[in-house]
């Protein structure tokens, strides 16, 4: 008897440990993904800045970090991955398709801008831009919810 009650003891502890486990790498996986995201609002900062300034070469590198980020965008988002400090949508679960190609638009669009900045074509700059700001944006009114007061 006292046996059993051990086992059960045994697997309940493992049974805790794992979802404790399981709930510690949400919460980091979330704190990964904040602080790619605000990376990104630095760097769009910068290169909205740089666009202004028509800083092509600035252009030309921060475009293309943003775009990169997209590459480690998915691994960010497991499925459910949400809590109270997370604006995360449920939708992106629900519309995981939708999401992903969101990040894709915003890789091409960046990868866009940064050629046009290449080339110093103003014109194409400023249209790449706000290219890359529409994806962005339809991104975020889908997928993010709105900041919690």
């Amino acid at each position: 008897m006292v046996r059993r009650e051990g086992l059960w003891a045994v697997l309940l502890a493992m049974v805790l440990l794992f979802v404790s486990s399981q709930l510690f790498a949400q919460e980091d996986v979330i704190e990964k993904r904040q602080k790619l995201m605000k990376g990104n609002s630095a760097t769009a900062k910068a290169l909205k800045k740089a666009v202004e300034e028509k800083d092509y070469a600035t252009v030309e590198v921060k475009a293309k970090e943003v775009g990169a980020t997209m590459d480690k965008a998915h691994e960010l988002f497991p499925k459910g991955s949400t809590s109270d400090k997370s604006r995360a949508k449920p939708e992106i679960w629900e519309k995981w398709d939708e999401f992903t190609k969101s990040a894709a638009t915003l890789k091409k669009a960046t990868s866009e801008l940064a050629e046009a900045a290449a080339a110093k074509d103003e014109a194409r700059v400023k249209a790449k831009f706000d290219d890359v700001g529409k994806a962005c944006s339809t991104c975020h009114k889908a997928f993010r919810a709105e900041k919690k007061s």
